[in-house]
């Protein structure tokens, strides 16, 4: 091959041409830098129309999944459905499974539903005051228009997410007790979740030593002192009251004996426990909710249900 003269040789950088080949590469990078910036215009061209729309339109590209609601939640809609109407919650039964404790109704979810249809239109109300969950349980405390104003406990079995059972015990509202206090008024905060055993242990001896076995030298110990909140519509505050009311029922010849304990559920610093006797004679399903401070009683709500003859039931489940 022949040598390049060295004049040949110097002459590409004497006449321009390794500039012009390092401007078509600077033209290159320019024309991806403006490419880039095409790209982020674009962008921020499409976050600009669509916060145009507005907040929907955006929320329709970042849709999550439904969040599932607490057993809580599913029960306390459920019951509001009976005053609104709405169908939704009735999503939250098992029509497969469930079964009726309340004797008034029909098993099943048809029974329920027939229920329902019996109110007068427009008349239902519902006010649900207190919830709570021991596992696959759900309790409320609620208030109601009914056929008529009453107070009531409600507990709900759950399977699988879906209630498969439900309990219920009703009384008619009374007036403040003598103390002032509603059947439903009070105390709602739930804590203590740790002592949730403990208390549901301290509830359940309470009922079989005070109201099933009569052991009225032990009452003083389930209470602080005299300090006690009572919301029974015939007895006022205080454990001294307690005493002067079971005291009083015993001169008139009014007995109150529980037999038998079927549910005590809790959550915290409440316990629910579920019991049968007989008050005055007669048949009775008793629902006693009490709070419990410092390993002592210091509330207490109640519902006392009659129990009627097993031939006007409308389901074979039974109350309890």
């Amino acid at each position: 091959m022949k040598a390049m003269p060295r004049s040949n040789f110097l002459g590409p950088l004497m006449n321009g041409t390794v500039r012009v080949r390092t401007n078509a590469l600077d033209t290159a990078i320019l024309g991806l830098h403006i490419r880039g910036m095409l790209k982020m215009k674009t962008a921020i061209g499409i976050v600009m129309f669509l916060l145009a729309l507005g907040p929907g339109a955006y929320a329709e590209t970042q849709k999550e999944p439904p969040v599932e609601p607490t057993h809580k939640q599913k029960v306390i809609s459920l019951l509001k459905s009976i005053e609104t109407g709405s169908t939704i919650p009735l999503g939250y039964i098992n029509p497969s499974k469930y079964i009726q404790h309340n004797i008034g109704a029909a098993d099943g979810l048809a029974g329920f539903s027939a229920l329902l249809k019996q109110l007068p239109p427009d008349s239902a109300k519902v006010h649900t005051v207190r919830a709570f969950q021991d596992g696959e349980y759900v309790f409320t405390h609620t208030s109601y228009n009914f056929f008529g104003p009453k107070i009531g406990f409600d507990i709900f079995r759950f399977e699988n997410g879906k209630i498969v059972e439900h309990w219920d015990n009703l009384q008619a509202t009374a007036k403040p007790n003598p103390s002032g206090h509603t059947m439903i008024d009070g105390t709602t905060q739930i804590k203590d979740l740790n002592r949730t055993k403990a208390n549901k242990a301290l509830g359940k001896a309470f009922v079989e030593d005070i109201l099933m076995n009569g052991k009225m030298d032990k009452l003083a110990g389930y209470f602080d002192g005299d300090n006690y909140i009572q919301h029974n519509p015939l007895i006022p505050d205080r454990l001294s009251g307690l005493r002067k009311a079971l005291d009083e029922w015993r001169r008139q010849g009014i007995i109150m004996k529980y037999h038998t304990i079927h549910k005590v559920l809790g959550e915290g610093n409440f316990v629910l426990v579920v019991s049968e006797g007989y008050l005055a004679g007669k048949h009775d399903a008793f629902y006693d909710l009490f709070r419990v401070a410092n390993g002592k009683i210091a509330e207490h709500w109640d519902v006392i249900e009659e129990i009627p003859a097993k031939k006007t039931w409308k389901n074979n489940n039974g109350k309890f």
